[in-house]
């Protein structure tokens, strides 16, 4: 049986190949780049007036003089010349010709006939003035390959002209729940059935990634696995399975999974919850198998599947920790996820109180906690005020 650490390792060493797409603009929101975005000329292009008011040539004039004042400079104007003492401009406009100062509106006082303006304020030369490739030279990165689209980085593109942008392509993903004793979320259990719970789950989680993942509901029929299996191979690259994986009469898949060519990487990792985990590879993709009990599935994704597509999207997961704030005794040789709330103390550090609950099948116990803390299988006694690390999920 595998530890923690190394499914993880094993996990992360198989790796899909990344495929790029070009996407409208508007849907780049969440994707994640596939190349870096380079500045395609200066920023700002020109000397950019950055204050309403007059322009002038600093070193000429002085505070308390009277200027006459001749034309304004609007952004979006072709630059204009000096023709007086000052000409008038607004914020955004290039910086007339003849000039390296601008005065603001406020710091001026204005003769009736508004055609001559006197200086009330001192001032320094070449002040409220945004400086041509001050911010960004042409050609400079503005943005790294595989960094996550938000709002402020559609804000660059667009401004950088990319109407359509290249993105790493989303992996097929199917969610497959298995199990009779599951129904659909809209039907009203008997006495012996629960409502499906975990697909949803899964597939919420997901869409983290901008993935849109189809779910399936399959019995535990052998020859109804093994059929559905052999389509699932070829239409997606990453099947991710919840129940069927114990040790239960019932529980099929890896025997399914073996008949069907997926070949086992491991099963089973020293963990508590989510000891039965399953995973496997096939030559389009791979099969993560998680337990059927809500948190042990759960725990799963966020501890290993949701890292894993981290990688894939050249994406870079914090790794965090935080402080036990109670002590915890767990005495089997097993790597122990403790459902965590997390707060921080007067100090500033990040404190970690264990939530309790049920067991492995409590899925609203989930609601109560931010995260789960890593608590390693070398020790039984978890003393208050000891760090360890945390996977958060909310």
């Amino acid at each position: 049986m595998l530890s923690v650490n190394e499914a993880e390792k094993l996990i992360f060493s198989h790796l899909l190949p990344q495929h790029v797409e070009e996407v409208p603009l508007k849907n780049a929101v969440g994707r994640y780049l596939a190349q870096d975005i380079l500045a395609d000329r200066p920023f700002p292009p020109f000397d950019r007036v950055a204050m309403d008011g007059i322009a002038i040539k600093g070193k000429e004039s002085s505070v308390g003089e009277l200027l006459q004042v001749s034309g304004i400079q609007a952004a979006g104007e072709p630059q204009k010349s000096l023709l007086a003492d000052a000409i008038e401009v607004m914020t955004g406009a290039v910086l007339p010709l003849g000039v390296d100062t601008v005065i603001p509106y406020e710091h001026l006082e204005w003769e009736k006939d508004g055609a001559m303006v006197r200086i009330i304020k001192s001032f320094k030369q070449g002040q409220n003035v945004h400086h041509n490739g001050s911010d960004h030279q042409q050609g400079e990165v503005l943005l790294k390959k595989h960094a996550k689209i938000t709002s402020a980085e559609v804000a660059v593109l667009a401004t950088v002209g990319k109407a359509q942008v290249s993105v790493v392509a989303l992996p097929k993903v199917a969610v497959i729940s298995t199990g009779d004793e599951l129904v659909p979320v809209s039907d009203l259990p008997e006495v012996h059935q629960i409502r499906r719970s975990n697909g949803p789950m899964l597939a919420a989680r997901l869409e983290f990634w901008g993935i849109q993942a189809d779910e399936y509901h399959l019995k535990d029929d052998r020859e109804i696995l093994e059929k559905a299996l052999k389509g699932l191979v070829l239409n997606y690259q990453v099947l991710l399975f919840t129940g069927g994986v114990s040790m239960g009469k019932f529980d099929y898949l890896p025997g399914v999974f073996e008949a069907c060519g997926i070949t086992k990487q491991f099963h089973k990792v020293a963990q508590r919850p989510g000891k039965p985990f399953w995973f496997g590879t096939f030559p389009k993709g791979l099969v993560f198998a998680l337990p059927g009990n809500p948190v042990s599935s759960f725990l799963c994704y966020i501890r290993y599947v949701h890292p894993w597509f981290a990688q894939y999207f050249g994406s870079e997961l914090p790794v965090q920790y935080a402080v036990l704030d109670q002590d915890i005794n767990f005495k089997p040789n097993l790597t122990r996820f403790c459902e965590v709330k997390l707060s921080f103390g007067q100090d500033g550090r990040l404190l970690a109180s264990p939530t309790g609950g049920g067991g492995s099948g409590d899925l609203a116990k989930l609601c109560r906690a931010d995260a789960f803390m890593e608590l390693p299988s070398n020790l039984e006694i978890f003393k208050k005020g000891t760090i360890f690390r945390i996977f958060p999920y909310k």
